[in-house]
């Protein structure tokens, strides 16, 4: 498989996991206060998020150099590595108003 075809492949899931945890977040801050299985959700979209992120980076630094994908990378590290210390609170922001930042970025990213 060419490189440009993984990143390509790559750049789709990504797309797809933060249109995942779009519709998980438009629920709303009850649901997910009500609702165990929403926090492990996002928990999960996170790693997965950080993972892709990691492997843009790395596959084409050109395109996926900005601070928020080092962020996202970083974010996953935490929320894999220190899952008993994630922060509710945190974790909301992360997947209500970080990702679509880098739901963003992606987009400006496949254009280049």
């Amino acid at each position: 498989m060419r490189p440009e075809d993984r990143v390509g492949r790559w750049i789709d899931a990504l797309a797809a996991t933060l249109d995942t945890a779009a519709s998980l977040a438009a629920r709303g801050r009850a649901a997910y206060d009500a609702d165990a299985a929403v926090p492990l959700a996002f928990e999960a979209l996170a790693n997965r998020v950080g993972e892709l992120a990691k492997r843009l980076s790395a596959a084409d630094p050109g395109r996926f150099s900005a601070p928020i994908w080092s962020q996202a990378a970083r974010n996953r590290d935490f929320v894999v590595h220190h899952y008993d210390r994630i922060d509710r609170d945190a974790l909301w922001q992360t997947v209500s108003r970080d990702f679509p930042a880098l739901r963003q970025a992606l987009e400006a990213a496949r254009t280049n």
